[in-house]
């Protein structure tokens, strides 16, 4: 079993990392639009909460691919995708339809990334993480 566990782990955090990196990435070239986006879902503070997001996308993002507390930076992504779920994805308040499908179909699918997180806050990064160094 380990000869698949410390692969599928080491990938596995690359895939959840770069999940939140990206659109990290993407809210500053478009943080003007984003900020209008979340606007438009009623997320409050606004200008306090989007560079935050921001932070914790890029840095835990990165934190989890490195594997440097990897634990604490998997449970704040967890955290960070729980409340942007229920702000971004809130498809029980639309209309039935093609958006409210697509919505319900983001929230359920950001439900599962965050149990991926949460099994690595329970577990650890594994070997090849700076966490493991010797």
């Amino acid at each position: 079993m380990q000869a698949i566990q410390t692969p599928c782990l080491l990938l596995g955090r690359f895939l959840l990392g770069m999940y939140f990196i990206l659109p990290g990435i993407q809210k500053i070239a478009e943080f003007d639009k984003m900020s209008a986006y979340m606007q438009a879902h009623d997320v409050p503070l606004i200008s306090i909460l989007l560079p935050l997001t921001i932070l914790i996308q890029l840095t835990a993002g990165a934190a989890l691919i490195i594997g440097f507390k990897g634990r604490l930076a998997a449970f704040l992504l967890a955290g960070l995708t729980l409340v942007i779920n229920f702000y971004m994805h809130n498809f029980w308040s639309m209309e039935d339809g093609a958006a409210r499908m697509h919505e319900m179909q983001n929230f359920i699918k950001n439900m599962a990334i965050m149990g991926g997180l949460l099994i690595v806050a329970a577990h650890g990064t594994g070997v090849y993480s700076l966490d493991n160094r010797e």
